[in-house]
Formats: C-alpha cells, structure tokens, sequence
C-alpha cells in the first residue's frame, strides 16, 4: 500500500512537471526571457544624497539610491558617487538632471558638476571649472549642451554633457547669487534664477541675456507652463507664489494661502526657523496644468490650487509625514514625490508611499528623477521641476501608464 501511494504521488508530481512544461514551451520567445530574466523595462526613482536641509547630512549618507517605483519603492541599489570621510560633511547635492541622448545622469554639489554613465554607474567626468561651481543642472533636449548655476555668482555656466568641457557662460548682471535654472521645453530659453528679485533669461543659441523680469522678493523655486509663457514662482517671505506673464515681464498675480496662521506665523517674533528660510520652498505644476501644488514649511503641508481660474483659487491641502521642500511630478503625472520622503497620488490626496534606504530610514532629498529603462537604456526621464507639459504628451503619458 505504501509502495503504490509513492508511485501515484510520483506520477502526479511527473504530471504536473509536464503541464507546466508544455504551458512554457507555449510561451513567445519574449515571455520565456520575461519569464526568466523579468521585464526588459523598468521605472526606477534616483534619490541623489545628501539632498535636503531637513536634519542631518549623514542620516541616509552620500550616493544615488535606486528604488523600484513599480515594487512599493524597494531598494534595488546604491550607486557610489564620492568618497567621503566620516570625518568631513558630505558636498549637499544641488541639483540633478538626466539625458537620454548622453545616457548619463549628473550630480552637481555646491562645489563640482560630475556625469555617471547609466549603463556602468561609473563617473565619467567631473569639473569644478574656476572653483564658483555648481546649482541645478539641466540638459538641452538634444544633449548638445547644458546649463548649471555658479555657486550664488551672476552667472550660469555652460557646459559639454558629454566631456564636461566648458562652452561658455550666461551672465545675468542683475542676478547675482545664481541658484535655480529651469529650460524651455525646446531648449531655445534658459530661465535663470538667482537668491535675488531679477531673473534673467537666455536664449541658448547664442547663450545670451535676452530679458529679465523683476519679483516683488527674491525668487525661490519656480516651474513653466508648457510654453515658457507664463513663470510660477515662490517667493521669499510669502506663503503661496507669483505668475509672471514672460511676454510683457509684468508679475500678473500674486496668490497667498488663505488660512493655516498665514501671515500672522510668518510675521510674529521671534519668526519661525525652517530650511530654506522662506515659507514655501516648493512648487509643481500638474502636466495638464490644471492645478499648482506648492508646500508649506511651517505648517508642513501641500497645498493645492485650481489653476483653470485666473488667478488660481485655493482647493485642497494635505498634510505631509515631515517637512516638504520640494515637490517632483512622476513622468505619468500621477504622483508627486515630496522632499518629505512622502509619495502623494493626485487624484486622491492620499500618501500612497515612502521613499527609504537599504536601511529602511525615510529619505529627504530635494533632488530626485523618475527614469524608465528600456533593456538597460534610459528612455524617458522626468524634470526635476514640475513643469507643464502640452496635452499631447500628457495624454500619451497617461495612456502609457
């Protein structure tokens, strides 16, 4: 009796070997290397470290963490960028950029600019160029050059992606302290912003000034609609932002947060101390334009606006896990991922994530990208701001999700 249960359980186990193995061998090529090797294409989110002001530079350490955003954000892997003794602070990164054309993604700190290669994660090039180096880098779309912010001079370099050499530099007399730098969609505009009232802006052919545009306090982070037409910034000392129309260089609105204590936080003695020394050090337009998201770091919360109405008019605030000091857009505009570490779903308000290390800490970082890979090569890369986007490519952004 013994004997004849083996030997059915036996062929039960011979049988279901088969089934299976017929079930493969009906498999397309494709599926049975999916099958073994997993998708040929993959979203991951870069976290550039250290990259906030919230708490302490060595709470998650130095280097890019790579997360799945397709797995609940599992930790995939660190990508080494510097060497730093524990003994020393690590360089605060200051911007990030990515290019699908160079397939290399760049790190600037407040004192190098340095390009890792996608496929290797080895560092390629690093400059520090006069030692007045480096604010948020972006890309031309074409990969033929890229802007990056002195360290709070009147100027922004402009730079080979692929080697790192020096093409020249964007002056902007009346914008000292370079800082933030956003590019037109086509490339053709560099919308150059310093810790200061005047922006300046470029146009990238000639690398020349070409306009400024005066706020009414110095510029924060600032985000384009989908033809540079219109500038929604932050501003210091203001709990909301400012619309500049980029045609006539007038400030058309300026919109406040109703509620939450403002002004009256924001004016009472002593002042509140947060990172960035402004009340929102953030702000994101949704692809569709429809709606501007900004933060609030003295209450920790993002605030919503509706922006199909002139000007836009306050509708919904979420309260954030930690202190929110920059937001990026998901390349489906989907989501938003705050400096926070907390990943928010548009649509309905909620904190559907959290961005951790190997370690499981919460992560702050200002400087984050969205990437998709397609067998091992950067396809699409989000912008670190949260510009708008034409309804054709948000569409298709949409449908691809």
């Amino acid at each position: 009796m013994t004997r004849l249960i083996l030997n059915l359980k036996m062929i039960l186990v011979f049988g279901s070997l088969c089934i299976v193995s017929a079930l493969y061998g009906q498999r397309t090529e494709a599926e049975r290397k999916s099958y073994l090797h997993g998708p040929p294409d993959k979203e991951l989110i870069y976290v550039t470290l250290p990259g906030t002001l919230e708490g302490s530079a060595d709470r998650n350490g130095t280097g890019i963490v790579v997360l799945d955003a397709r797995d609940n954000y599992n930790f995939v892997k660190r990508i080494q960028t510097w060497d730093v003794p524990a003994s020393k602070n690590s360089e605060q990164v200051a911007g990030v950029a990515a290019s699908t054309v160079t397939q290399m993604i760049y790190v600037a700190t407040r004192g190098r600019l340095a390009a890792f290669d996608l496929a290797t994660e080895k560092k390629v090039w690093e400059n520090a160029y006069d030692g007045q180096c480096c604010e948020r880098p972006q890309v031309a779309p074409d990969g033929s050059f890229m802007y990056v912010g002195s360290d709070l001079k009147d100027f922004w370099y402009v730079v080979n992606p692929r080697t790192g050499a020096l093409i020249g530099k964007a002056v902007s007399p009346l914008s000292p302290n370079a800082h933030n730098l956003n590019l037109s969609a086509d490339g053709k505009l560099a919308f150059m912003s310093p810790n200061g009232k005047v922006m300046g802006i470029a146009e990238t052919t000639r690398h020349t000034l070409v306009k400024t545009i005066t706020f009414s306090d110095n510029i924060r982070p600032f985000v384009l609609n989908h033809d540079s037409s219109r500038i929604y910034a932050n501003i210091n000392n203001l709990l909301g932002f400012e619309i500049a129309d980029v045609a006539t260089g007038k400030i058309i609105h300026h919109v406040e947060v109703q509620g939450f204590g403002w002004p009256m936080n924001w004016q009472g003695s002593p002042r509140p101390r947060i990172p960035h020394g402004c009340p929102s050090h953030g702000i994101a337009l949704t692809p569709d334009e429809k709606e501007v998201w900004i933060v609030d770091g003295i209450n920790q919360y993002i605030h919503i606006f509706d922006n199909t109405k002139m000007p836009p008019r306050q509708m919904d605030s979420i309260k954030t896990t930690a202190g929110p000091y920059w937001i990026t857009i998901s390349l489906d505009g989907t989501l938003a991922y705050v400096s926070s570490g907390d990943v928010i779903d548009i649509k309905t308000r909620k904190i559907v994530g959290t961005l951790k290390d190997e370690y499981g800490r919460r992560m702050f970082s200002e400087k984050l990208l969205d990437m998709v890979f397609e067998n091992g090569k950067l396809t699409q890369v989000v912008n670190q701001f949260g510009n708008g986007i034409s309804s054709a490519v948000a569409a298709a952004a949409a449908q691809n999700k």
